[in-house]
């Protein structure tokens, strides 16, 4: 998900939480532990445009905790929840994260959903040395500062956009047998330039050429003269790196234009608004690369399905609902090998996490606290999703 621009509050925030944690003595000791219970800070996009990421992450997280706490909790201790609403604003991400780990003293945060919004959260969470885990911000900045500095307390369930470029790379290149391609991408987002560069690396060291590269700017609505250039140049193949709410009217204009070249994009196509936008024919003969498929016979895939189906009333879990669900067994692992709610101790057990089923699949973290795990292409069929195939890093 993407990475923002932040505002000038998040620098006094910085100050402000600064000048908190010198206060607070934690050191690094959960404060978080109350009785018996363990105290986590969920900091999520409940409202604002990309709400429906930030939502469906509170389901899963929501289901894996009851899951928990009902088998007696962690090391005894049940999970409670503080829950934050950040708006889908960095901002407010940020004034989110002061809260949760200076008055409210959580042993970890889990959010936010996009890259910017947990980016936001990062000083806060190294100062106050609270694990700050995002369930599916998959910018690499995430975890590693441009500059290149580790932010020590902060992991992500998610594979990064790297991944899901050369994924889609090689899936143009080796599965659709293209040989030029268009690229259209959002050139506000940091999501969507670094997968378009990472797709255009990999699709060119394929063989593969990239006839035309262009670019949009997030809630613009209107995207036809693009595409009548993009039309132009006659690609067998267009890749679409973006969010659904662009997408979905990329993908209408699109096809009543008469483009009806296979499309293709990344995990930010995922949301039911998508279908909605681009109508149910528009979409097919459409790909994404994704975390999860809620269609994989994988046992525990589909063992989580009825799980998720029995809570709100049969319907299908989505990849958000799968990596809010995986985000919650993923600190509860690193609590119980750690032994401890020291927030240093399961920092330095989630550094150690290797091959961890998951239901996204098996998880481990590199020294850069990027997950290494596979990825999900899935096809849209008459605005169904279906599982396509898995790619193993």
């Amino acid at each position: 998900m993407k990475v923002t621009k932040l505002t000038g509050l998040f620098a006094a925030s910085v100050l402000t939480v600064g000048l908190l944690s010198g206060c607070t003595g934690n050191d690094g000791a959960s404060s978080g532990k109350d009785g018996d219970t363990i105290k986590i800070g969920l900091n999520l996009e409940l409202t604002g445009p990309v709400a429906s990421y930030g939502s469906s992450e509170a389901k899963g997280i929501e289901l894996a905790i009851e899951e928990i706490n009902k088998e007696g909790g962690v090391d005894g201790k049940k999970i409670e929840v503080v829950k934050v609403d950040n708006k889908s604003e960095s901002a407010e991400a940020t004034s989110a994260a002061i809260k949760l780990t200076t008055k409210d003293k959580v042993v970890a945060i889990i959010g936010a959903a996009t890259s910017g919004n947990t980016v936001a959260q990062a000083q806060i969470a190294n100062d106050n040395k609270t694990v700050l885990i995002s369930p599916s911000g998959t910018s690499p900045t995430v975890t590693v500062t441009e500059k290149g500095k580790l932010n020590e307390f902060v992991f992500r369930t998610s594979f990064i956009d790297p991944f899901q470029g050369t994924v889609a790379a090689n899936f143009a290149a080796n599965e659709l047998k293209v040989k030029n391609v268009a690229i259209y991408s959002d050139n506000a987002s940091d999501y969507s330039k670094g997968l378009a560069a990472s797709f255009k690396k990999d699709f060119e060291a394929a063989g593969g050429k990239v006839v035309l590269s262009e670019s949009y700017v997030a809630k613009d609505s209107d995207f036809r003269s693009t595409l009548t250039r993009i039309k132009s140049a006659n690609p067998e193949f267009i890749f679409i790196p973006g969010y659904y709410e662009e997408v979905g009217l990329i993908v209408k204009q699109a096809r009543e234009m008469g483009i009806d070249v296979p499309l293709m994009g990344a995990d930010g196509w995922d949301s039911p608004t998508l279908i909605d936008l681009a109508g149910k024919a528009a979409l097919n003969n459409t790909f994404t690369t994704n975390h999860y498929s809620s269609e994989d016979p994988d046992g525990k895939i589909q063992e989580f399905n009825k799980k998720f189906a029995a809570k709100y009333d049969g319907k299908a879990p989505d990849s958000f609902n799968a990596l809010g669900y995986d985000t919650v067994y993923l600190l509860a692992d690193a609590i119980k090998r750690a032994g401890s709610v020291d927030s240093t101790k399961i920092k330095e057990a989630l550094e150690k996490t290797k091959d961890l089923g998951l239901v996204t699949g098996l998880y481990s973290v590199d020294e850069n606290h990027h997950p290494i795990k596979s990825a999900t292409i899935l096809e849209y069929k008459d605005g169904e999703q279906v599982f396509k195939t898995k790619v193993n890093p």
